[in-house]
């Protein structure tokens, strides 16, 4: 799909009922509103729209991709997600839902707010390390298995946080 096409279902309130999750907004806004949520109670002040517009931004910005994998994400898979279907099929059905757009909190400890959209198994993965760390823990991984890894020369860190050592 392009970015065109699910951008609306992700971020237009104007779509209709099918490209809007149980709760009757699309999905990018129920994001939004979670993320709102979750960083108040951690204390901050969040504006609803903007954190609208930063998801809007970073979906635009995707180009259908997960961010950090590059794999392209399988739009039609958002409001699939059933609760009790999950329950009956488990790890199995959880598994179909791997390339899932999700919203990223790039660093839970920003102060902007900054978002990448990615697959729901990326995400659960890096969940809340900010990208350097995400990076050193798939580093790790990959050399426990048995694979060498060397660091890209000329590549800018993503963050701005310096390399990895």
């Amino acid at each position: 799909m392009q970015v065109d096409q699910w951008s609306p279902v992700f971020c237009d309130p104007r779509q209709g009922a099918s490209s809007r999750a149980s709760s009757g907004r699309p999905d990018g806004f129920r994001k939004a509103a979670a993320h709102v949520t979750r960083d108040r109670k951690r204390g901050r002040i969040c504006l609803g729209a903007t954190y609208k517009e930063a998801i809007h931004a970073a979906v635009m910005a995707s180009d259908g991709l997960d961010a950090y994998t590059g794999e392209a994400l399988d739009w039609r898979l958002l409001s699939t997600y059933k609760n009790e279907e999950s329950q009956a099929g488990r790890q199995a059905y959880k598994a179909g839902f791997g390339l899932l757009p999700t919203v990223d909190h790039v660093s839970a400890e920003a102060t902007e707010v900054s978002f990448k959209i990615c697959a729901w198994r990326t995400n659960d993965a890096k969940n809340d390390l900010a990208i350097a760390g995400f990076v050193e823990l798939c580093r790790r991984v990959v050399i426990h298995a048995g694979y060498q890894v060397s660091e890209p020369s000329g590549r800018p860190d993503d963050a701005g946080e310096g390399g990895l050592s």
